[in-house]
Protein backbone atom coordinates (compact mmCIF):
# COMPACT_ATOMS: atom_id res chain seq x y z
CA UNK A 1 0.00 0.00 0.00
CA UNK A 2 1.00 3.48 -0.37
CA UNK A 3 2.24 6.19 2.03
CA UNK A 4 -0.44 8.84 1.60
CA UNK A 5 0.39 12.46 3.32
CA UNK A 6 -2.55 14.99 3.26
CA UNK A 7 -2.07 18.54 4.89
CA UNK A 8 -5.10 19.34 6.69
CA UNK A 9 -7.13 21.61 8.84
CA UNK A 10 -10.84 21.06 10.35
CA UNK A 11 -13.98 22.26 8.42
CA UNK A 12 -12.52 22.25 5.02
CA UNK A 13 -14.74 20.63 2.67
CA UNK A 14 -12.03 19.80 0.16
CA UNK A 15 -10.23 17.78 3.06
CA UNK A 16 -13.00 16.07 3.60
CA UNK A 17 -13.72 15.03 0.02
CA UNK A 18 -10.14 14.17 -0.44
CA UNK A 19 -10.44 11.82 2.90
CA UNK A 20 -14.31 10.67 1.54
CA UNK A 21 -12.34 9.48 -2.05
CA UNK A 22 -9.11 7.98 -0.18
CA UNK A 23 -11.07 5.93 2.18
CA UNK A 24 -13.31 4.82 0.13
CA UNK A 25 -10.07 3.33 -2.09
CA UNK A 26 -9.49 1.37 1.23
CA UNK A 27 -6.11 3.19 1.46
CA UNK A 28 -5.17 5.28 5.51
CA UNK A 29 -4.57 8.89 5.35
CA UNK A 30 -1.36 10.64 7.37
CA UNK A 31 -3.28 13.63 8.33
CA UNK A 32 -1.18 16.81 9.19
CA UNK A 33 -3.11 19.39 10.57
CA UNK A 34 -2.07 23.15 9.50
CA UNK A 35 -4.55 24.77 11.26
CA UNK A 36 -3.04 23.34 14.96
CA UNK A 37 0.38 23.51 14.22
CA UNK A 38 1.56 26.80 12.21
CA UNK A 39 4.83 25.47 11.63
CA UNK A 40 3.31 22.79 9.60
CA UNK A 41 1.52 25.41 7.50
CA UNK A 42 4.44 27.14 6.62
CA UNK A 43 6.73 23.37 6.43
CA UNK A 44 3.62 22.44 3.64
CA UNK A 45 4.37 25.71 1.77
CA UNK A 46 8.04 25.06 1.58
CA UNK A 47 7.25 21.93 0.20
CA UNK A 48 4.16 22.56 -2.01
CA UNK A 49 4.80 26.03 -2.78
CA UNK A 50 1.04 26.37 -2.77
CA UNK A 51 -1.12 27.91 0.44
CA UNK A 52 -4.36 26.29 0.05
CA UNK A 53 -5.18 22.46 1.84
CA UNK A 54 -5.61 19.84 0.74
CA UNK A 55 -2.30 18.85 -0.07
CA UNK A 56 -1.49 15.24 -1.30
CA UNK A 57 1.06 13.27 -1.11
CA UNK A 58 1.13 9.79 -2.36
CA UNK A 59 4.44 8.17 -1.88
CA UNK A 60 6.30 11.45 -2.15
CA UNK A 61 4.64 12.39 -5.39
CA UNK A 62 3.15 15.72 -4.47
CA UNK A 63 -0.87 15.05 -6.21
CA UNK A 64 -2.27 18.55 -5.22
CA UNK A 65 -5.29 19.40 -3.69
CA UNK A 66 -9.02 17.60 -4.53
CA UNK A 67 -9.41 18.67 -7.53
CA UNK A 68 -6.46 17.11 -8.89
CA UNK A 69 -6.63 13.69 -6.78
CA UNK A 70 -10.16 13.60 -8.17
CA UNK A 71 -9.18 14.33 -12.06
CA UNK A 72 -6.35 11.59 -11.47
CA UNK A 73 -9.23 8.71 -10.09
CA UNK A 74 -11.43 9.89 -13.02
CA UNK A 75 -8.42 9.55 -15.55
CA UNK A 76 -7.70 5.75 -14.03
CA UNK A 77 -4.41 6.90 -12.71
CA UNK A 78 -5.10 7.02 -8.60
CA UNK A 79 -5.47 2.94 -8.13
CA UNK A 80 -1.63 1.81 -9.69
CA UNK A 81 -0.49 4.59 -7.42
CA UNK A 82 -2.28 3.66 -4.28
CA UNK A 83 -1.44 0.12 -5.46
CA UNK A 84 -4.72 -0.57 -5.06
CA UNK A 85 -7.23 -3.01 -7.62
CA UNK A 86 -10.08 -1.00 -9.55
CA UNK A 87 -13.34 -1.59 -7.87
Amino acid sequence: MANIVMYTSAGCPFCMNAERLLASKGVSVNKIRVDLEPGERMAMMERTGRRTVPQIYIDERHIGGFDELRALDLAGGLDPLLGVNAA
